[in-house]
């Protein structure tokens, strides 16, 4: 308290005295607050220390000790309460709870506390002006209180999200490895460690980082995700489920990356490696970048691409015709018809259509086409492996066959 409060006007002897009785009444008035807190929160479950006394006695009446050695020194500020008030915070953590109930506790005792300090301030004649600084500064005392203990509550929160952070990241890694045998009652106990309800199935997304040091997509408790991963992965439940294709669309914006299709749970890793497929193919910009891709939606990518030493060897096989068409626009022109003619089936109006020119000009290609191919393009086998071989040029954006 400041030299020039009303506190500090009150002779010393007067002072002592007070702080004698209250000192005095400290025991008493310790248990009278902890009956009082037991009354008013019947469910509370009070911890004992190595000596058998409820830590909150002993904090009780620890801090009411501090506070009365406060009004003797005259000290402008609150003493330095004990530990525990910060392990009552973590308790909080522990048992679940917020620290509402914890501050209604606090505040319970410093009220009961307060009217027997009053009761002494007129026994020993404290005038009012002093009682009312005495007063303000035991809810600073309260602010000390509270303070120390949403510190511990929120170290506690801390270590409770890093664990949880660890438990998750060993539980995605072990549900993505491949499995010999049945996993389900170690995925079972790994996930109630979590509090991760198994679900029937899974589609696993790998995900490419906007910035080295872009936080994690909000994607929910629900959504398991590794960031510790070079590229970060995400497992998502039942992934059909109402609303859930929405949240990752929202969670995932900036996000480049790809969604794997949807599998029985202890077929995770299936999924992942075409995520990873697909997330590779978006790096060599093969795919599109800047959104989350369904792997399911880009089937023809995925299945042709990877296999490109065979498809240019066949390539070259099916469509070294071209070489002796003209020069490479009009062989291109040729090969672009041709795979129209092949997705089609159709005659020269709908192949026009679909390629945009006069069905004049079509025909004419088309009869060019016959006398390049001849019975050829009547063979099923061979229409399909032009087609396929065209479909894959397509993607790489040459139609035309490799060079030898």
């Amino acid at each position: 308290m400041a030299t020039s409060s009303a506190w500090h006007d009150v002779p010393r002897e007067r002072i002592k005295r007070f702080a004698d009785l209250a000192q005095e009444q400290v025991p008493e008035l310790a248990q009278d607050v902890l009956a009082a807190i037991r009354r008013e929160h019947p469910g509370l479950t009070f911890i004992v220390d190595e000596s058998g006394e409820p830590k909150g006695l002993v904090a009780i009446r620890r801090s009411l000790e501090l506070f009365v050695e406060q009004m003797i020194t005259g000290s402008d500020r609150p003493r330095a309460l004990p530990e525990m008030f910060r392990d009552f915070g973590r308790g909080e953590v522990t048992q679940g709870r917020s620290l509402d109930s914890l501050q209604e506790i606090y505040r319970l005792g410093v009220r009961l506390c307060w009217r027997r300090m009053a009761a002494i301030g007129q026994q020993v004649d404290i005038p009012p002006a002093a009682m009312y600084e005495l007063a303000e500064t035991a809810f600073e005392y309260l602010d000390v209180m509270v303070a120390q203990s949403v510190r511990g509550y929120a170290e506690a929160v801390a270590r409770q999200a890093g664990e949880r952070l660890r438990l998750q990241r060993l539980l995605v890694e072990f549900l993505l490895v491949e499995h010999r045998t049945d996993p389900s009652a170690l995925l079972a106990d790994r996930a109630a460690g979590i509090g991760w309800q198994l679900p029937e199935r899974v589609a696993v997304a790998v995900l490419i980082r906007p910035t080295q040091d872009a936080v994690a997509p909000a994607v929910g408790d629900e959504v398991l995700i590794n960031m510790e991963a070079e590229r970060p992965r995400a497992v998502v439940p039942n992934p059909e489920s109402p609303g859930r294709a929405e949240l990752l669309h929202r969670a995932m914006a900036n996000w480049s990356g790809a969604i794997g299709p949807s599998v029985p749970l202890a077929q995770a890793s299936t999924s992942l490696r075409w995520a990873e497929a697909a997330a590779g193919m978006i790096e060599q910009g093969l795919l599109p970048q800047g959104r989350l891709l369904h792997c399911t939606e880009h089937v023809e990518a995925l299945v042709l691409l990877p296999a490109r030493e065979l498809l240019d060897d066949l390539a070259r096989r099916r469509l070294a015709q071209l070489g002796g068409t003209g020069g490479p626009a009009h062989a291109h022109r040729l090969a672009e018809t041709l795979l129209a003619w092949l997705e089609t089936r159709g005659g020269a109006p709908e192949v026009a259509a679909r390629l945009g020119v006069h069905p004049q000009t079509v025909r004419y290609r088309l009869r060019q086409l016959r006398e390049v191919w001849g019975e050829d393009l009547d063979d099923p086998d061979r229409r399909f492996e032009m087609e396929l071989v065209l479909r894959a040029r397509r993607l790489r954006g040459d139609l035309l066959p490799p060079p030898d």
